[in-house]
C-alpha cells in the first residue's frame, strides 16, 4: 500500500527533543533565524562548544510558535547548493529550541525568563522596520508592541531582579543595528521617565553588538514537501530550506572604548564557541566593509529584481538569472552601479558578485520573488538607496537599473501584476507608505499622471530622508520608466529604456 504523509507519524513522535539550559532568548520565528542563528546554535551544540538552548519569542501577534510547539519545537532543515561545482542536499533535524512563547497570549511567563541565571544571549531578527522607536509603547503592564519595547520590558524585569546584563545581538539587516537598538532603548526609557540608574545600566551592563548575517533562505518547500516528508517518514509542517553557504560577522562598535570593544567580543567568541565548530563566523574590528559588500550586493540586487520580475510573470530568484532580459538586468545592476559604489579591491568585489550570481543559481533553492517582498518600501531605502544616492553624488551618474525598479516598485505597490492582471498580496509595515501609494494611485486612475505618482513617491521626504525629487534627471528618469511600464509592459519598457 502506497504511504501518503497524512499516514506518516509526526516529527516528534519519532524524534526525541534535547533538554537543555535556556541560553538564549530569540526575537523572531521566522524562516531566516531558524535556518541561520538555530542551526547554528546547534551546531555547537554538536560540538560540546556551547551546551544550550532558546527560547523562541513571537514578535507578532501572528506567527508559528503554535506550530513549533506541538513539534515539540523540533523541525527539519535542508541545506542545499552548489559545493566545489557539485550539487549537494543535506539535511538535519535541528533541535535547538526549547521553547517558543506568543508574548501577546504569554506576557508574565515571558517576563519571567528575565529573572533567569542561566540566560545569557538575546538575538533578534524583526525585518528592518522592527528596530524602531515607538512613542505610544508606554504602558508595559502589557505586552509592547515594538520589539525594542519588548526587550525594554524585559530588560526592566531582569534589572529588578538584579540579574546581570546580557550579549544583545540583533541581525536586523540595517546599518549599526546592535548600536541602534542600544540607542533606541535608551530613547524609550527616557521617554517613559524611567530611572536613571536603570538607564545606565541598560546602557552599560548589557553589551551590544553590530552584526551581518549572509545565508539566502528560500523557506518552506512548499513544491518538495511532500516527498520530503515521504523520505523522512514523519510530517514535519516547520520544516524549511537554505543554502549551504553562510557567514556571520559580529563586532562591538557599539561603544567609543577601544578597550571595551576588544573585551566584548572576546566574550562572547569564548561564549557561543562557534570556532570549535568550523562555522564562518567572524569576529571582527568592523563589520562596515562586509556589510557593504553583501547587503548592496546580495540584498540590494534581491531587493532590485522582485518588482521588475514579478511584473514580468517571473515567480523565483532563480528563473530571474536564467531569463536573457531579466539576467543583464540583474548583472548591469550589480557590475555598473554597486560595485563602484564600494571602497573594496575590484578584483575581490567581482569575484564576490559572481559567487552571488552563482548562489542564486543554486539548482535546489525556489527562492520565491514574494518571500523577499515583504516591506519592500524599507528594502529599497536601506539596501538600493545609498548606491543610488552614491551613484549621483559622487560618480555624477544617473543609475538606471536602481531608479526603474523604484518605478517598477511604484507599479509593483498599485497591486496588480501586469503578466496576467492577478492581484498582488502587498505585505508591508509601513502604513504611511502604504497610504501614500494608494492615494497616489487612486488620483492616477482618475488622470493618468504617471509624473503625480513618482514626484509623490520621490518626494516622501520622511522615508526616504531626502527629496529624491531634488536630484536632476531623477524625476525625469522615473516618470519615462514609470509611463513605459505601463503603457507597453514591463519587458518592452527593459529593452527601451534600460539596456539601451
Amino acid at each position: 500500500m502506497e504511504k501518503n504523509v497524512n499516514s506518516l507519524p509526526k516529527i516528534n513522535e519519532v524524534n526525541k527533543k534535547e533538554t537543555r539550559k535556556i541560553k538564549i532568548m530569540q526575537f523572531g520565528e521566522g524562516n531566516f533565524l531558524r535556518a541561520f542563528i538555530d542551526w547554528i546554535i546547534n551546531s555547537v551544540n554538536k560540538a560540546n562548544a556551547f551546551d544550550g538552548g532558546v527560547v523562541v519569542v513571537q514578535p507578532m501577534p501572528f506567527g508559528r510558535v503554535k506550530e513549533l510547539n506541538e513539534a515539540d519545537d523540533l523541525y527539519t532543515l535542508y541545506l542545499q547548493g552548489l559545493q566545489d561545482g557539485k550539487a549537494v542536499r543535506q539535511h538535519e533535524i535541528i533541535k535547538t529550541i526549547q521553547d517558543a512563547l506568543n508574548p501577546f497570549e504569554e506576557y508574565d511567563k515571558y517576563l519571567k525568563y528575565a529573572e533567569s541565571d542561566d540566560l545569557q544571549i538575546i538575538i533578534s531578527n524583526t525585518t528592518e522596520a522592527g528596530i524602531a522607536f515607538d512613542e505610544n509603547d508606554t504602558d508595559f503592564s502589557k505586552c509592547p508592541n515594538s520589539y525594542p519595547g519588548k526587550l525594554l520590558a524585559f530588560l526592566k524585569r531582569r534589572y529588578d531582579a538584579k540579574k546581570p546584563g546580557l550579549f544583545i545581538i540583533p541581525c536586523e539587516l540595517i546599518d549599526h543595528n546592535g548600536a541602534t537598538l542600544k540607542e533606541v532603548l535608551v530613547k524609550l526609557a527616557k521617554h517613559n521617565k524611567m530611572d536613571a540608574k536603570f538607564i545606565s545600566w541598560v546602557e552599560n551592563e548589557n553589551k551590544y553588538f553590530n552584526t551581518l548575517v549572509d545565508r539566502i533562505v528560500p523557506g518552506y518547500p512548499r513544491n518538495d514537501a511532500e516527498q520530503f516528508q515521504l523520505d523522512l517518514g514523519y510530517q514535519d509542517q516547520n520544516m524549511v530550506v537554505g543554502e549551504i553557504f553562510h557567514l556571520w560577522c559580529i563586532d562591538a562598535q557599539t561603544t567609543d572604548d577601544k578597550k571595551a570593544q576588544k573585551a566584548n567580543l572576546e566574550a562572547l567568541k569564548k561564549t557561543l564557541g562557534t570556532d570549535k565548530a568550523g562555522l564562518n563566523v567572524l569576529f571582527v574590528d568592523s563589520i562596515v566593509p562586509y556589510k557593504q559588500r553583501k547587503v548592496k550586493i546580495l540584498n540590494g540586487s534581491h531587493t532590485t529584481l522582485v518588482p521588475v520580475s514579478y511584473l514580468a510573470g517571473i515567480d523565483a530568484v532563480k528563473e530571474t538569472i536564467e531569463d536573457p532580459e531579466l539576467g543583464k538586468f540583474v548583472k548591469e545592476f550589480i557590475f555598473d552601479e554597486v560595485i563602484p559604489t564600494i571602497d573594496i579591491p575590484h578584483d575581490q568585489m567581482v569575484a564576490y558578485s559572481n559567487s552571488v550570481l552563482e548562489r542564486y543559481m543554486n539548482p535546489y533553492v525556489h527562492h520565491l520573488l514574494m518571500s523577499i517582498a515583504l516591506n519592500s518600501s524599507t528594502k529599497y531605502k536601506e539596501r538600493v538607496l545609498p548606491s543610488v544616492l552614491y551613484n549621483i553624488e559622487t560618480l555624477k551618474t544617473l543609475p538606471k537599473h536602481a531608479l526603474f525598479s523604484l518605478a517598477a516598485l511604484m507599479v509593483f505597490y498599485k497591486g496588480t501584476r501586469l503578466s496576467d492582471g492577478a492581484k498582488i498580496e502587498i505585505s508591508d509595515t509601513n502604513t504611511a507608505w502604504l497610504d501614500l501609494l494608494n492615494g497616489l494611485w487612486a488620483q492616477y486612475d482618475k488622470d493618468k499622471d504617471a509624473c503625480k505618482v513618482v514626484t509623490g513617491v520621490l518626494g516622501f521626504k520622511s522615508h526616504w530622508g531626502v527629496d529624491l525629487n531634488s536630484f536632476d534627471g531623477v524625476n525625469e528618469y522615473v516618470t519615462a520608466s514609470l509611463e513605459a511600464i505601463m503603457a507597453k509592459g514591463i519587458r518592452q519598457a527593459i529593452k527601451d529604456i534600460v539596456n539601451d
